[in-house]
């Protein structure tokens, strides 16, 4: 009975250092892993749908409130003036969420582009969402109108991926709501 009790004391003394352990190298690691996002999979996408800035959008993020989350908003400033903005959010699709990167032109309200950012679409199917065929669609779209054309909308789905399709247009029209919400906020953010 005795040794049981050992093993028992050195199992959970075991257990409790190595829950410590993961739990402070987590937090180490924490920023090095979200500036690995940001670079390499974020970046890419805030790129192609932000255009004509003088800033670093990443550098120059700030973190709204929209209903009770936190949304990152990456800003495009041109000649020291707010042009546009850019943030992820996301959509179910096939194989899981797709993050989609929406930009916004703040001159005329329309969509500056698309990114997609992560997604677990079927190769050579679904995952052709990422494609530019299909993503140059909702470039300079008015933003009250994206819908599917089997919703009544003219964005052209990507045949046999009609879930993935929607997925995306889901995900954008998630943005547009939080655009809404936010669009007068934005003067305030950034000079």
């Amino acid at each position: 009975m005795k040794e049981e009790i050992k093993m028992i004391v050195v199992l959970s003394l075991i257990c409790g250092l190595s829950g410590i352990s993961l739990a402070a190298l987590k937090q180490v690691t924490a920023p090095a892993i979200e500036e690995q996002v940001l670079t390499y999979v974020q970046a890419p996408a805030i790129n192609s749908v932000l255009s004509d800035h003088d800033n670093n959008p990443i550098k120059d993020r700030k973190s709204f409130d929209v209903d009770g989350r936190t949304v990152m908003v990456f800003p495009a400033i041109h000649d020291g003036k707010l042009t546009g903005v850019a943030f992820e959010t996301s959509g179910k699709g096939y194989g899981g969420k797709i993050g989609v990167m929406v930009g916004f032109s703040l001159a005329d309200g329309v969509l500056s582009g698309i990114g997609i950012t992560t997604m677990k679409e079927t190769p050579g199917l679904g995952s052709r969402v990422a494609d530019l065929s299909y993503t140059s669609q909702f470039s300079g779209h008015a933003a009250d109108s994206v819908k599917l054309k089997k919703d009544g909308g003219d964005i052209q789905a990507v045949a046999g991926a009609t879930i993935s399709s929607g997925g995306t247009v889901s995900a954008i029209q998630n943005a547009i709501g939080i655009f809404n919400a936010l669009k007068n906020s934005f003067g305030k953010g950034w000079s």
